[in-house]
């Protein structure tokens, strides 16, 4: 079995490994779980992330080229990571609605924006999950809530960090750590997108202002070199059919003088 394989038929596992994933550990934070009901959601979330680590270290063993596929690859670490992350791709029906994939460059922001979006929602509810389970019981928490944790996520993921809702715990602490960093890599991203799109629209019916693409100079090119070559080609038949008129030339004039020599002196 090789990898596309492999994905095919794990495709779907793992969607739904992912949302019980996502719906145990909910569950176990929201309502503060404890005894039987704490064991069974923490089975669950041990289980469903256990898939995730097998799935990624099997696609990586499969590799012929292991380092390249691990570079090539990063989206997957954080599938297995974060197994939440893979809800993400539930949004592909949204980018694929009429009038959003207009051009190439139209499909690409259409997919960052909308996975972009989606990433955030979802790094920021888990976030949220994760420091409320830190902080809930810690001594001087003031986190303990998740309408709380749910605030203090959305600030920190954007870099505001008003400080009236801090963590206190180590564990807290690298949660917030995590966001800071997500939420800057995927503003940077967005941002970028839409910079992109305003630029776009800026040149839209000014083409003497749009810088052309790589791929449009490539078929430029292709194009100037498919006419030379053509052109090369006709004179090339041009060419032959005088060459060949001047080769006869040649006979009927010497013939010409040989008879004007043969005939009798008068």
């Amino acid at each position: 079995m090789n990898e596309i394989t492999w994905k095919r038929h794990t495709e779907v596992p793992l969607m739904v490994a992912s949302l019980a994933y996502l719906v145990a550990y909910s569950w176990r934070v929201i309502a503060d779980l404890t005894g039987p009901a704490r064991a069974v959601a923490t089975t669950v979330v041990v289980m469903t992330w256990a898939m995730f680590i097998v799935d990624y270290l099997v696609r990586l063993f499969m590799a012929d080229r292991r380092g390249a596929w691990f570079r090539h690859n990063l989206p997957a670490l954080a599938f297995a990571l974060v197994p939440v992350l893979r809800l993400v791709r539930l949004l592909r029906f949204v980018t694929r609605l009429p009038g959003l994939r207009s051009t190439e460059g139209d499909r690409l922001r259409t997919d960052i924006m909308v996975y972009g979006a989606g990433a955030a929602i979802i790094l920021i509810y888990i976030c949220s999950l994760a420091v409320l389970e830190f902080e809930r019981h810690a001594p001087d928490a003031t986190i303990t809530t998740f309408g709380i944790a749910i605030w203090w996520a959305c600030v920190t993921v954007t870099t505001t960090g008003f400080g009236d809702y801090t963590p206190v715990t180590d564990g807290g602490r690298l949660v917030g750590v995590g966001l800071m960093f997500g939420g800057v890599a995927l503003a940077g991203i967005i941002t970028a997108t839409l910079a992109s799109l305003v630029v776009e629209l800026a040149t839209r019916g000014n083409d003497d202002r749009e810088p052309a693409t790589r791929a449009q100079v490539r078929e430029l090119m292709a194009k100037v070199e498919a006419l030379t070559a053509a052109a090369a080609s006709a004179d090339g038949r041009r060419a032959a059919p005088a060459a060949g008129d001047a080769a006869g030339a040649a006979p009927a004039a010497g013939e010409a003088a040989n008879g004007g020599d043969d005939r009798p002196g008068g």
